[in-house]
This record gives C-alpha cells, sequence and structure tokens, in this order.
C-alpha cells in the first residue's frame, strides 16, 4: 500500500504569486486529507491576507517579519528562519518540508524536501540587466544551489524556466515541471469594457510598467493596473498616465478581469504568471511579451509583442481594442487554454510527488531522472 502523506510543513512569502499558490495549493491538499503548516517570512499577511487565510480549514498559518534570501542584511533573519522551522518539524513530525525558494531547502530536515522554484535573482537579472549577477550576491548564490543540491525533489512551474535554474544553479536529484493552477470557478467572463489591465508587483521592474506606460501616452482607450506600486525594499514606480487600482483584493481583482476585455503583461522575465491565468479564466483576450515562458504556456492563444517596444503595444492594443469581435474570440482561446492550467491538476501533481518521496523512504536509493512533466 503506497504511502500516503498527512501532513506538510510549508513555507511562503506574501510578497507576490508566492502567496497565492500557496494557498491554493493548500486548498487541493485539504481535498485530500493533509494539513499544512504554512510559515511566511518577508513581512506578515495583510488583514484580507490573514482573512481568506483563515477560510482553509486544514491551515495553520505562521507569520513573521523574517527577511527573504534575496532581501538586504538577511543572513541572521535566515539563521532564524532556520531555528523556527526545524523546531516546528521537531514538535509537528510532518510527512514532508515543501519550500518555495531555496535556502531552507538546504536545512537539515528529517522529513523528505520539495523545493519550488518560483523565481531566482540570477534569471530575472539577465533578463532585466542583460547581465550576469555582479560579486556581491555571490552569498545568494551559492544559498540557491546548496538548496537544489538538498532537495529531494526540485519543482518548477515550466520546462523553460526549469532548465534555466539548472543550468545556472546545478542539477536536482530529480525534478519536475508541475504547471501552477487555479480554479475556474474563482473567475468568469462578464460584460467586457474597452479597458486593457495589468496586475501584479508594479514595483518589480520585471513586470516592464514603463513599457506600458509608454505605450498608453498615445493609446485612446484607458489601461489599468492593479497591484503594489512600492516594494518591500523601498522605492515606488510611477504609474501615470495608467489608471491606479492599488493593491486589490482576490475578489476585488477578479472582479476587474471579468470587466476588461484585454489583459496585457509586457513582462522581461515571468516563470509563469499566476495573473495571466486568471485573466484568461476571466476570458481576457491575453496580449503579452514574447518571452519563452508565455510562449510555452500560451502560444495559440495569446498576442504576443516584443518587450522592448511600446509603439508595437500600443498598436496590438489599439487593434483589439477596435476589433472587438477579434478580442473576444481571443479571450475564448485563452479561456479555453486556461482549463490546462487548474488547481486540481496542481493538487494531484504534487500530491503524487509527495507519494513517490514517501515511498522512496521506504524503498531502494533514490536515483536521478529525467525532467517529466506533470499535465
Amino acid at each position: 500500500m503506497r504511502a500516503r502523506p498527512k501532513r506538510v510543513l510549508m513555507t511562503a512569502d506574501c510578497v507576490g504569486g508566492v502567496w497565492a499558490y500557496a494557498l491554493e495549493l493548500t486548498r487541493q491538499l485539504a481535498v485530500r486529507n493533509v494539513e499544512v503548516t504554512l510559515v511566511v517570512m518577508g513581512g506578515k499577511p495583510s488583514l484580507d491576507q490573514a482573512h481568506e487565510a483563515s477560510l482553509i480549514p486544514n491551515l495553520s498559518l505562521i507569520g513573521t517579519d523574517l527577511r527573504l534570501e534575496w532581501m538586504d542584511d538577511c543572513e541572521e533573519d535566515l539563521k532564524l528562519a532556520g531555528e523556527l522551522l526545524l523546531d516546528i518539524e521537531s514538535e509537528q513530525h510532518p510527512d514532508l518540508v515543501h519550500v518555495n525558494g531555496f535556502a531552507q531547502a538546504a536545512l537539515p530536515f528529517s522529513a523528505p524536501v520539495v523545493c519550488v522554484a518560483h523565481s531566482c535573482v540570477s534569471s530575472w537579472w539577465q533578463a532585466c540587466r542583460g547581465d550576469d549577477l555582479p560579486p556581491v550576491w555571490r552569498a545568494y548564490e551559492r544559498r540557491v544551489s546548496d538548496g537544489i543540491a538538498a532537495a529531494d525533489v526540485l519543482v518548477a512551474p515550466t520546462a523553460r524556466f526549469l532548465a534555466d535554474v539548472e543550468a545556472r544553479h546545478g542539477a536536482p536529484r530529480r525534478s519536475r515541471v508541475i504547471w501552477n493552477g487555479r480554479d475556474p470557478a474563482l473567475y468568469r467572463a462578464a460584460e467586457k469594457r474597452s479597458i486593457a489591465l495589468a496586475a501584479g508587483r508594479l514595483w518589480d521592474e520585471a513586470k516592464n510598467i514603463a513599457l506600458l506606460r509608454d505605450a498608453a501616452r498615445d493609446l485612446p482607450y484607458p489601461v489599468a493596473v492593479a497591484g503594489a506600486a512600492a516594494g518591500p525594499e523601498g522605492g515606488a514606480i510611477e504609474c501615470a498616465p495608467l489608471i491606479d487600482l492599488g493593491r486589490l483584493a482576490p475578489g476585488d481583482l477578479a472582479a476587474r478581469m471579468s470587466e476588461a476585455a484585454i489583459f496585457v503583461s509586457p513582462a522581461r522575465y515571468e516563470p509563469f504568471g499566476l495573473a495571466v491565468l486568471e485573466a484568461a479564466l476571466s476570458g481576457c483576450a491575453l496580449v503579452l511579451s514574447g518571452i519563452s515562458t508565455f510562449r510555452e504556456l500560451w502560444d495559440g492563444a495569446a498576442r504576443f509583442v516584443p518587450p522592448d517596444d511600446p509603439v508595437r503595444l500600443r498598436r496590438e492594443l489599439e487593434a483589439l481594442f477596435e476589433d472587438p469581435t477579434t478580442a473576444a474570440a481571443l479571450g475564448r482561446a485563452a479561456r479555453l487554454r486556461a482549463e490546462r492550467y487548474t488547481a486540481d491538476r496542481m493538487g494531484r501533481a504534487y500530491f503524487a510527488v509527495y507519494r513517490e518521496l514517501l515511498d522512496a523512504r521506504t524503498g531502494p536509493a533514490v536515483q536521478a531522472v529525467p525532467v517529466q512533466a506533470i499535465a
């Protein structure tokens, strides 16, 4: 009889999409009778995030202000985070540890460790700055490589991003591609309005909001942005002439997506893009940058533009605004493609990996295997 996990110790942050991913996965694990202790670092959840988490019956939430592995002066906080996680493991005896990052995957846990690569500074830097990380980031790169080497399995949401991480930081013992997922029931297409929407961490230069600002200046249609304009390390981006909606609760963002005719993401770097998936489930026509991960996921269901050409982006947006029939057809194609990337499919894939690791603990020694997409 195969082993069934009953408790998982998971890490997350509430800075970006990892939070939404972690809660969605936890809901799916609840269906499979798995309890989750979620330790949040990088800042405590907001009131609406804490409320969202409180509605999940199998979730125990621990919020901290401990700095994340990519933040300045994080070494002492990483040490404290490691002590906290090891103490929790000692008390709760989870069947698995699921690390949504890299550094903590190298801790001496007793349970098998799943390390999930959502992004890394090295690939971000190359995509946004066109160069390798400067020497000041060497300690970070060592932490990433050590975590990947120590983990029992490395998971990434796209094959292209997994290959990039392995090329930069070394091959893991095992690797898997598991698409991120969302519950289609949470999103719907309402009567569409002539408005384009972008969403995410606006302060993150990877989102390329500056290009969208340039494209919107001469566009005779409104373009709105939802998300935090200021980052956790300080600094903020100017949104004008875009309509700044601020950071929206999930339900409010879903309502905006239901009405938007177009969702636009000119990102220079995006390992997956949960906001794009949510917009596709809402029937938005997708206008995306032509980066490899977006093409892997959305080829044939989106319009692609170069991430450095505001004129091309403006023309693509204007053409869809002026041809609502084509925009509606593109929105239907996006919704159809989005049905591949469901929360249920994601939950089944992670549950299968968990069981595989538990079985390996009682079976023969683990051998490295090729990349395998679970879809």
